[in-house]
């Protein structure tokens, strides 16, 4: 049991450490360098100069947007009501967004009954069943507006492509503190009215022509206006707060955000219902209903600044050294495992040092006795003629 538990002491209080073996081999150090060469390409190219790992970011956009929308348009309803031929509409008329029916028949009140409480666009059922005396089906009583909305009416889409929309948008980093705002604060109120966005001749003008936001989504536009749609507009704000803060500058980018149902048999577009109200001189309110397919904008705000700090530079520096050792360790696997001579290798690198101090500091004058005394007993050993 001591002999075990001595030479469990004697394995476990050991020290390794690295020999350097030097491997004149064309192909390991090819393989080395190239290795070594990659890394520090990646580190560089990619951790440092790409994504900045230098700097210390912030993520966390606050952000508010403002939007103002113009430009007149003409109502041509295709039904028999020439009053709406031809209707002028303004902002007031089309920008809102302040929501389909069913029929149902019945032969009893008791049919209607288990309607009542049932969320309809177009009406409350009273559990009544309304039918003439000589039929034996009807249809249950529905207290609403009347008559009840006519979702067959047909109307041409107004042209929308030359109103306009003008984007006000302020941002703020907080871990750093800085507030900037889409467009420059030298712009004048002259050069607001007269400049519409271009991504390459103007793209600092916060006003955009509607016509020109459909292009930009690559989607066909005689079928947006005709079913709705909803489009997103992105304004990225990527700041390099290192460099001198007028570079940082939004940009815009365009998607239809509703793209995946546009093939659908149902539920496809955007639209939405509002209603305005009216009272006659002898107290009957009225009301005109408007089922409105419309094209919906979603301005969406996101936004990353970076600026130099100590800690995360030295981070990455450490890990890009770190990393730089792989090469050694692909090279030793290489040839370890798959060149010969590896049996040659593995002995240079991997070598046993057995210290016998202890043996020696303790039975030093017993060893010297023995040999003094017994000489025979050391050089004939195993002679019993002697």
């Amino acid at each position: 049991m001591g002999f075990f538990l001595w030479g469990f002491l004697t394995d476990f209080f050991t020290y390794e450490t690295t020999k350097s073996v030097v491997v004149k081999s064309w192909s390991v150090g090819i393989i080395n360098r190239i290795v070594q060469l990659l890394i520090i390409t990646y580190f560089v190219g990619w951790v440092f100069i790409h994504e900045k790992a230098y700097q210390s970011s912030d993520t966390n956009i606050e952000s508010s947007v403002m939007t103002k929308v113009k430009g007149f348009g003409y109502l041509q309803n295709q039904n028999q009501n020439e009053n709406y031929q031809n209707r002028v509409m303004d902002v007031a008329d089309y920008v809102s967004p302040p929501q389909t029916g069913k029929k149902f028949r019945c032969s009893s009140d008791k049919d209607c009954q288990k309607y009542v409480g049932s969320n309809l666009y177009n009406g409350v059922i009273t559990g009544a069943c309304l039918k003439n005396s000589n039929e034996s089906h009807g249809m249950c009583e529905m207290e609403g507006w009347c008559p009840a909305e006519n979702d067959a009416i047909e109307i041409e889409p107004m042209d929308v492509n030359n109103f306009t929309i003008f984007i006000k948008n302020s941002i703020r980093f907080p871990l750093f503190n800085v507030t900037r705002g889409n467009f420059p604060p030298t712009m004048t109120a002259e050069q607001i009215k007269k400049c519409i966005y271009h991504p390459e001749d103007d793209p600092l003008c916060p006003i955009f022509r509607v016509g020109d936001v459909l292009h930009h989504t690559g989607q066909n536009i005689t079928e947006l206006l005709s079913r709705g749609g909803e489009i997103g507009i992105n304004i990225q704000w990527e700041c390099n707060l290192d460099l001198n803060i007028e570079n940082c500058i939004p940009k815009y980018s365009f998607t239809r955000l509703d793209a995946p149902f546009a093939k659908n048999a149902v539920s496809k577009g955007y639209n939405f219902r509002f209603a305005k109200y009216f009272k006659t001189e002898n107290g009957t309110e009225f009301r005109t209903l408007h089922k409105a397919f419309a094209i919906r904008f979603d301005v969406m705000v996101t936004g990353k600044a970076g600026k130099f700090n100590t800690i995360p530079t030295m981070i990455n520096l450490v890990a890009a050294f770190t990393s730089i050792g792989l090469g050694a360790v692909l090279c030793d696997i290489i040839l370890l495992n798959f060149l010969k001579g590896a049996e040659q290798y593995k002995a240079k690198k991997f070598e046993e040092v057995l210290l016998f101090m202890a043996q020696q500091l303790v039975f030093p004058e017993t060893y010297q006795n023995l040999i003094t005394d017994f000489p025979c007993c050391f050089v004939h050993a195993g002679n019993n003629s002697s």
